[in-house]
């Protein structure tokens, strides 16, 4: 299937096939298979999708009045990690028997998934047919970040969807910030992208969004005072409550050092790396066209936070749109088999063997860190292979120089 790049061809160019010309049918036939497929999995491994479990004991805490900080839940003891706002919004889960809530997750992220390949379609300005549309979800249900979220119940999706639709909308737009600062206010790290609209220039932006973040701590803080107050001076401080940084599971930059270097806790070697790569990253998202800008961004998050569990990359999905819209497909196919070959789960990864293994296992345990930094490194005008200012590349334009199954020996389970 073909998609047409919304950009200005040649007249001796010949035009692509259209779209259309595929009937939609045969997307909606993929999408069906492979739903299909992902649903025997998941009922044959009894999935338990313990990161829905613990929203819905949040909501069940806010709805009764109980600590919200203060229980763990399911056999992994899985505390809650979140901010007080994220807290408010699942209280509606709490009135879901488990097995609906179950459901409404799985029914829910897919429909999620098709929003965000519709979104990112937009994004890097590429017009997929309908049948393209179907075939790419299908295809996407299985990228291991995807895949991971469905089978955990997570929101990632939702709060691409939110950051993704909010970015893409245009400049000086009334409201443009606000599904940026709500994200921010659920799940912190999409705060990086209201200083990336600053960099830009685009200061009522940032400051919108910076207002409705800060209505969410307000919120919060009405509604749940005891909970804010402990979450914003204490729980957003112990990075060890979210889960071990060492494990495979992380795909941050402290994950990547702490297997590297053996060490449970790469410490002031972390610090130093994390401050570079997010002042390198900010500058080269500030000097990139919006499409890289914000995709370098989204990146630069993920590296630098210091736990980015493999289901938090779902950003590969806008990343293989915008890399199939500037026509590179070969690099969106090795992209893509990056964030479906699973690698990080093909390593010795039970108890702590994670900080054992040799150097020709590391690249296999950080996949995903290490495409992030390739990205930076690759758009960075400072860097020679960089592309220049004003360079394109196929379609667009470049503005600057198997999942595993839960493993009950694991020192710390998978957390949200």
């Amino acid at each position: 299937m073909k998609y047409r790049t919304v950009t200005d061809r040649s007249p001796t160019e010949t035009p692509a096939a259209s779209p259309s010309a595929v009937p939609p049918a045969t997307g909606a036939v993929l999408l069906a298979l492979s739903l299909a497929a992902l649903t025997a999995l998941c009922v044959a491994t009894r999935v338990p999708m313990a990161d829905a479990l613990v929203y819905r004991a949040e909501g069940t805490a806010v709805a009764h009045g109980t600590d919200l900080y203060g229980f763990t839940v399911t056999r992994w003891q899985l505390p809650a990690t979140y901010p007080p706002f994220a807290a408010l919004l699942f209280v509606p889960t709490a009135w879901l028997p488990v097995p609906v809530l179950k459901a409404v997750f799985a029914v829910g992220n897919a429909l999620l998934l098709a929003l965000l390949v519709r979104l990112s379609c937009r994004f890097a300005r590429i017009t997929p047919g309908p049948a393209a549309l179907l075939a790419a979800t299908a295809a996407g249900l299985w990228l291991e970040p995807v895949f991971q979220t469905l089978l955990f119940g997570q929101i990632n999706l939702a709060l691409a969807c939110l950051v993704l639709g909010d970015l893409h909308r245009p400049p000086g737009s009334r409201g443009k910030g606000v599904a940026v600062g709500i994200a921010a206010g659920i799940k912190l790290t999409p705060a990086l992208f209201l200083l990336y609209a600053l960099l830009k220039g685009r200061r009522r932006e940032a400051a919108t969004g910076a207002a409705a973040f800060a209505g969410t701590v307000l919120l919060g803080a009405l509604v749940l005072p005891r909970a804010t107050v402990d979450f914003w001076t204490r729980r957003l401080f112990e990075t060890d409550r979210v889960g071990k940084a060492w494990i495979v599971d992380n795909q941050s930059l402290q994950g990547l050092l702490a297997r590297l270097l053996h060490t449970p806790a790469p410490g002031a070697v972390w610090a130093a790396v994390a401050v570079a790569v997010a002042a390198a990253g900010l500058w080269t998202a500030r000097r990139a066209d919006e499409r890289w800008g914000v995709l370098v961004t989204a990146l630069t998050a993920l590296l630098v936070s210091p736990v980015s569990w493999s289901h938090h990359w779902v950003w590969c999905v806008p990343l293989l749109a915008v890399l199939v819209a500037e026509g590179r497909v070969r690099t969106a196919v090795a992209v893509a088999v990056v964030f479906t070959a699973r690698t990080l789960w093909l390593v010795p990864h039970a108890g702590d063997l994670d900080l054992h293994l040799p150097w020709w296992q590391q690249p296999l345990a950080s996949p995903y860190a290490l495409l992030g930094l390739a990205v930076l490194g690759g758009r960075c005008p400072a860097i020679p292979w960089a592309p220049r200012r004003g360079a394109s590349r196929g379609a667009g334009n470049c503005a600057s120089n198997h999942s595993p199954p839960a493993d009950e020996q694991r020192l710390s389970p998978h957390p949200p």
